[in-house]
């Protein structure tokens, strides 16, 4: 084999390659069609060596952890639970195939020694689930129906660790007689305050809204469902600077008073009569450095922070209702998230914003390329997905293909 060792110190942290190897065919298997019964045509378990060492078959691939591939392939094939063909008359390994007869050795081979997870204690698990969270509550049950059925179909569940997290969710929600804070909440079901929110509250409101037959409609929060079972966030503020005059009970407050701007909690937005912008153009901040930064001489400025909330959206709901004439934009990230923001703001307010200083220019100004950040994996992911949508469609694909973002904080700190 034409193989190079790397430049010293590179390569060094060894992989354990017979674990992952039997793993990862196990898992494949175990994945299959062979192993529900409903294959119509017969094919075997294979895997690449590059998909246990990227770089082995690249002439700059290090020799140590080749040659480590090789002895684990090796290994297990002394063992019967693999077999591997080369490429044409080189030593060099091209495919690895599972003994399909042996996966249950396999499997207890891995388990005795690396503490592997058979499918037979996937399906342990899941039963437990069931017997423990079935008819407790609407949703909970239907989530229990979704998990009989991939066990009658001889499938494991994905994810299904984490359907434990959720079935705890759905049997607190929907049997709550109380009033309580998001976090709150939390902390009753898992002893966290911030664990429903940073981890499963997306899938509990899914799972309740497809429960109660209420998708969530395009200018409706995922959450707001939350309060049919007495659980609210916690109280918001709203963030305002620049000319403008509220008018409360009967009061005008003139927030232009303030250079840096006021806050008030977000439950008082009823009590607001009116709300009269007196600059040309209104614009969301996305990051509360930058609205601090932003001179509000020439636009009214609200800190977003994020996706909308409910009270944000309602808020700005009434600014555009009683200002319908003004300019509105969006100041946030050029990244993935700052866009998904974007149009998640535009969707759930029913308000055109434009974007503002999230373009190609920003990527390319001079003052900013030492801030620059490349992408991670999910951001193409994302990108990709926003390349559909005409409105992104050119950042996103400049962003792809130069494999940069950039935070707004460097950008307000120099123009705004």
């Amino acid at each position: 084999m034409k193989k190079r060792r790397t430049a010293a110190g590179e390569g060094t942290d060894m992989v354990n390659y017979e674990e992952k190897l039997l793993a990862a065919l196990a898992d494949k298997y175990r994945k299959s069609k062979k192993d529900r019964g409903t294959n119509v045509i017969t094919r075997r378990t294979k895997l690449n060596p590059s998909q246990l060492y990227k770089n082995y078959s690249r002439n700059d691939g290090d020799m140590t952890q080749i040659e480590a591939v090789n002895q684990a392939i090796f290994r297990c094939s002394q063992e019967g639970f693999v077999t591997y063909e080369t490429e044409g008359f080189s030593s060099e390994i091209q495919s690895i195939y599972l003994v399909d007869e042996k996966i249950g050795e396999i499997e207890d081979y891995l388990e005795t020694k690396y503490g592997y997870e058979p499918k037979s204690a996937k399906r342990k698990y899941v039963e437990g689930l069931i017997a423990g969270y079935s008819g407790r509550s609407p949703a909970a049950e239907q989530e229990c129906i979704k998990l009989r059925q991939a066990l009658e179909k001889n499938r494991i569940p994905p994810r299904y660790h984490q359907t434990e997290d959720l079935l705890k969710a759905l049997v607190f929600i929907e049997n709550n007689e109380k009033e309580l804070y998001l976090r709150e909440a939390s902390l009753l079901i898992y002893g966290d305050s911030k664990y429903l929110e940073e981890n499963v509250l997306g899938s509990v409101c899914r799972a309740l809204r497809d429960c109660l037959g209420r998708p969530c409609g395009p200018a409706e929060l995922e959450d707001e469902i939350l309060e049919e079972y007495h659980i609210t966030r916690e109280k918001q503020k709203l963030c305002l600077k620049g000319d403008m005059t509220v008018r409360i009970l009967g009061k005008e407050l003139e927030i232009g008073a303030f250079p840096n701007g006021i806050e008030f909690f977000a439950d008082e937005l009823y009590k607001i009569e009116q709300i009269t912008v007196k600059t040309a153009v209104f614009t969301t901040v996305e990051n509360y450095t930058s609205w601090l930064r932003c001179d509000s001489s020439k636009t009214a400025l609200f800190y977003l922070g994020g996706y909308a909330t409910r009270y944000q959206r309602d808020f700005l709901k009434k600014i555009f209702s009683d200002n319908p004439t003004l300019v509105y934009r969006h100041f946030g990230d050029i990244d993935a998230g700052g866009l998904y923001i974007h149009e998640h703001l535009c969707r759930v307010t029913g308000i055109p914003f434009q974007m503002y200083r999230m373009s190609r220019a920003e990527l390319e100004d001079v003052r900013f390329q030492s801030c620059l950040h490349p992408l991670t994996e999910q951001d193409r992911v994302r990108l990709k997905s926003l390349e559909k949508q005409e409105m992104y469609r050119e950042l996103a694909e400049y962003m792809l293909e130069r494999g940069v973002k950039l935070e707004q904080e460097i950008v307000s700190y120099y123009e705004l």
